[in-house]
């Protein structure tokens, strides 16, 4: 049984480790976002945690799906893995240029880099497992919705 359950809770553990590890670095500046104009539809704070766990244990499960599912295709899968890892770099980074450098616009366009590669890692998991394409759908949708935030952001406090 452990067996099984290994490649899904060793996943899910790495993405919710590399979003904890993000909101360590990023702590001490959350009170950026009590000061800044912030645009419609912004959600309460303590809503941001909640989405993020929940979208971290989903990218978890997803890459422990094509993981498992290799097979012959190690090439096919390697490569979806390394888009996998390359956003989760990327997403990492996300938080520290926003709250911490404050770079509004910059991050802005580091959010762009995220959604291209989380669309390119949907396309790649597509192909091993439409499921674990569909499970990081909710974090693309997301993402996008971070733009918005994140750019009315950039707009309303230059």
């Amino acid at each position: 049984m452990w067996n099984k359950i290994k490649p899904y809770v060793i996943s899910i553990l790495a993405a919710l480790g590399i979003g904890a590890l993000s909101a360590f670095f990023t702590r001490n500046n959350m009170n950026i976002f009590d000061n800044i104009i912030k645009p419609p539809l912004t959600p309460p704070m303590w809503l941001f945690p909640v989405v993020w766990g929940i979208l971290f244990i989903l990218m978890g499960i997803s890459a422990a799906i094509v993981f498992v599912k290799c097979g012959d295709n190690k090439e096919l899968c390697r490569d979806a893995l390394f888009f996998y890892g390359l956003q989760l770099i990327v997403n990492f980074f996300w938080s520290l240029i926003f709250f911490n450098m404050q770079s509004f616009l910059f991050a802005f366009i580091w959010l762009l880099l995220l959604l291209a590669l989380i669309i390119i890692m949907i396309l790649k998991f597509y192909k091993i497992s439409p499921l674990a394409a569909y499970l990081q759908i909710p974090y693309a949708l997301w993402v996008s919705f971070a733009g918005y935030l994140n750019l009315a952001i950039y707009l309303l406090n230059r």
